[in-house]
């Protein structure tokens, strides 16, 4: 176990590059996107992973991470079971937060926003782009439930896959897509001294974005 002494010790000063307001894409989306490809360039780790924060009925707010797998115009797109914890809660409070962190880039992009399902039919797209074993495993995992072992887990995937193997498999009523509509998208660069590079896009009511510096 590491002492307090040992965790407050543990520190990066950041040094790689900086980032200027005319550096910015006047579209956050496209801004995104020019950073995701420089991580995939990279050959990060799922560069595409994000922590997704929802908050539950009583407010006791929750985090896991999860892929992002579509980011258009419209938003951020991931897919999931809609009966699993992150789904009851927003199905309650529609609004979620995101955060992707690049160590290797020493960047990070927060994200704000509200959040839909998709339709069926782009859920059903994307469901069927998986491979057999996650489609498979989308019939077994009752997401979020308690079970006694692991050994129940790998009885529902082997009962799935004998049901469902070998033919297409239908898209299970309670899996698809949520896509977090952004109010907010925030750039940060890490910088020496924690002086960081923190830029915010705020969507307004026209639709246009306004870009404001925020101290660090």
């Amino acid at each position: 176990m590491l002492s307090p002494a040992e965790l407050a010790a543990l520190r990066q000063d950041y040094s790689q590059r900086g980032l200027r307001r005319s550096d910015l894409d006047p579209d956050p989306i496209q801004q995104f996107n020019a950073w995701l490809h420089e991580a995939v360039d990279r050959q990060l780790l799922e560069p595409n992973g994000m922590t997704v924060a929802s908050v539950d009925a009583v407010g006791q707010p929750w985090t896991r991470t999860v892929l992002l797998k579509i980011c258009d115009d419209r938003g951020f797109t991931f897919f999931t079971n809609y009966e699993g914890a992150k789904g009851q809660h927003f199905a309650a409070n529609p609004r979620a937060a995101l955060t992707f962190w690049w160590n290797a880039l020493e960047r990070q992009v927060n994200v704000t926003g509200t959040i839909e399902k998709t339709s069926r039919e782009e859920s059903a797209a994307y469901f069927h782009s998986r491979p057999e074993s996650s489609q498979i495993g989308a019939w077994a995992s009752g997401q979020s439930e308690v079970i006694a072992h692991r050994e129940q887990l790998e009885k529902q995937f082997a009962d799935a896959l004998a049901k469902y193997g070998g033919a297409e498999i239908p898209l299970p009523p309670h899996w698809g897509g949520y896509r977090v509509i952004p109010q907010t998208i925030e750039f940060w660069q890490g910088r020496r001294s924690r002086l960081h590079d923190r830029l915010r896009y705020t969507r307004q009511p026209d639709g246009a974005w306004k870009i404001e510096r925020l101290s660090p």
